[in-house]
């Protein structure tokens, strides 16, 4: 397996919109593996395809303490949102920023499972805000969206002198707490 590269905000590949998954083959399931270690290596509890720049309909998720139940959901498609909860979120492509979302509550959601099955499942809690987190990734949507363009600007500004300051050896990379 290998660790992919996450692209961060404000990189435009991330506002590309990702194709559906033609067939669930061996460089699909190769993928979802990588993207799983990436995922727990950078302590994230969801990552979609299109934040390692493979822009297929593909996400992965595990929200549980141990780390031990990886959720695959291929071509997702969330068919109803209900409820309304807001939370904190923060993102793999947006290290170290946290803010408030309001998302559904729950979600029912059909897609494949890594064996190329089709399921639908209703998901509630985090699960389901970190299915509605990386859907909108596949839709080239982040969850930066939702702030005021003032914040928007301000996480901007902060993570390319962070990035900057870094590249001349004068900051630390960030730490990454867990993230969607």
């Amino acid at each position: 397996m290998t660790c992919l590269t996450i692209l961060e905000y404000p990189d435009p590949r991330l506002r590309t919109r990702a194709e559906p998954v033609a067939a669930v083959d061996g460089s699909v399931r190769e993928l979802i593996d990588d993207m799983l270690e990436t995922m727990y290596a950078a302590k994230g509890v969801g990552l979609a395809a299109t934040q390692v720049n493979v822009h297929r309909r593909l996400l992965v998720a595990d929200i549980s303490d141990e780390r031990k139940d990886p959720r695959v959901f291929i071509n997702p498609v969330i068919l109803t949102r209900t409820g309304m909860t807001a939370s904190q979120e923060g993102c793999l492509s947006v290290p170290g920023y946290y803010d408030e979302v309001e998302r559904a509550e729950r979600v029912r959601v059909r897609a494949l499972g890594r064996d190329g099955k089709p399921f639908e499942a209703e998901l509630e809690g985090l699960l389901a805000i970190c299915i509605q987190h990386e859907v909108d990734h596949l839709n080239g949507k982040l969850f930066v969206d939702y702030l005021s363009e003032m914040k928007r600007q301000r996480v901007r500004r902060k993570l390319e002198k962070d990035r900057r300051l870094q590249a001349e050896g004068r900051a630390p990379a960030p730490a990454r707490a867990p993230s969607i």
